[in-house]
């Protein structure tokens, strides 16, 4: 069994749904890293050299266990020649939400 499969059946349980869904932004954060390091033919070693930090750092990053600061992202980013993509999004839009075009037709 892989991991993705391994994942589907843990995520059949409702309480370590719960708590996967409550880190899902570390993992994210975690998949990308080790996607974009592996893509490179870097070990973790090789990326903490050249970002400037510890390879325990990167392990930590990529356990998802800790979520590297804005600082530390673009010091990795610039080491695997990578663009850095923020997107902020809101969960739940209230269906009477005025769009900032509405709010200057209004103004």
């Amino acid at each position: 069994m892989n991991w993705k499969e391994h994942k589907q059946q843990l995520l059949k349980d409702a309480a370590f749904k719960k708590e996967y869904e409550k880190l899902s932004t570390e993992y994210k954060v975690a998949a990308e890293l080790i996607r974009l390091r592996v893509s490179a033919g870097m070990t973790q070693a090789e990326l903490a050299k050249a970002a400037n930090t510890q390879q325990a750092s990167i392990a930590r990053m990529e356990s998802g266990s800790t979520l590297p600061s804005l600082t530390m992202i673009k010091r990795i980013a610039d080491v695997l020649d990578a663009d850095i993509e923020i997107k902020l999004k809101q969960r739940h839009v209230p269906k009477n939400a005025l769009t900032v075009a509405d709010r200057q037709r209004n103004a």
